[in-house]
């Protein structure tokens, strides 16, 4: 039906998702009354509770893209694929959720960076 592949490569996005939201979406809590009274053991409960879910999808896409698996990625290459996928679904979030950031040059000039570092990871 799917490759493992693309099955691995959106599983990991799916993943990525959850880990953002679980980073870094108690940061705009004080913006609801209901949420801003939560205290810091209150949002690491909440933010290990979506991440639970995060592990869900994450350990089957290495498990589905790994290479000692059958899968067609090696560990490195899962792993600067995740760092690329964290990246992205980061910035698409930091713009959405907090209008004050901002993406600048430097940040670019890291992106391609990290383009680079993919390039070179299935470089063979």
């Amino acid at each position: 039906m799917f490759s493992k592949s693309f099955l691995t490569i959106s599983l990991l996005l799916l993943a990525n998702i959850f880990m953002t939201f679980a980073w870094y979406a108690h940061l705009k809590f004080k913006e609801f009354q209901w949420l801003s009274k939560i205290n810091i053991f209150g949002i690491i409960l909440i933010s290990w509770f979506i991440a639970f879910f995060e592990y869900c999808v994450q350990v089957p896409a290495n498990k589905i893209g790994y290479m000692g698996e059958s899968g067609p990625f090696s560990l490195f290459q899962l792993k600067i694929i995740q760092e690329v996928i964290t990246l992205i679904v980061f910035t698409v979030f930091a713009l959405i959720f907090f209008r004050t950031e901002q993406l600048k040059l430097n940040h670019l000039y890291s992106f391609i960076c990290l383009i680079a570092a993919v390039y070179f990871a299935f470089k063979k």
